[in-house]
């Protein structure tokens, strides 16, 4: 059953956040825990705990003083839709969510996407706006078998500026 849905987790930031990652739009799972790439498949926090090589992180509290350690801001492309589930290819009826508010509070010099469903959103809503390109790397979804976390780890290494 498709539903219309608004993001509802805040961006994390702060004003040294020098990395901007972005996500498509959160799962239900992130959605119920109320934070970025909460479902426990997903390798997001591996993949960035072992460039920065830091532990993973756990809580949420642990996740945001991690974030912001490490200069990194996160936040997905869009602020609503109609989404099916957590089915990326579902999504409809887009509204993107202003990223000044980032990008006018920090000195963000990377733009990074999590995923081609996240570039394909910034492209057509965000980068006509902030005149940014992103970068985009490969998704720390579990859907995206082709890459083991070995693989994402090398190819994330690029956000350390």
């Amino acid at each position: 059953m498709e539903t219309k849905v608004t993001h509802p987790i805040p961006p994390v930031y702060d004003s040294d956040s020098q990395i901007l990652i972005l996500g498509s739009f959160p799962s239900v799972k992130s959605r119920e825990i109320g934070f970025f790439y909460g479902h426990p498949q997903n390798r997001f926090w591996k993949v960035v705990a072992a460039v920065f090589d830091e532990e993973v992180p756990q809580t949420i509290e642990e996740k945001k003083a991690f974030l912001l350690r490490n200069h990194i801001a996160v936040w997905d492309v869009i602020q609503s839709c109609d989404i099916v589930g957590s089915s990326d290819s579902s999504i409809k009826n887009v509204t993107a969510n202003d990223l000044n508010i980032i990008l006018e509070a920090a000195p963000v010099k990377a733009i990074y996407v999590n995923g081609k469903t996240a570039l394909k959103y910034y492209q057509k809503y965000t980068e006509p706006l902030t005149g940014r390109a992103a970068i985009c790397l490969p998704s720390t979804s579990p859907a995206n078998a082709a890459w083991n976390v070995e693989r994402l780890v090398e190819k994330w290494k690029e956000i350390r500026l």
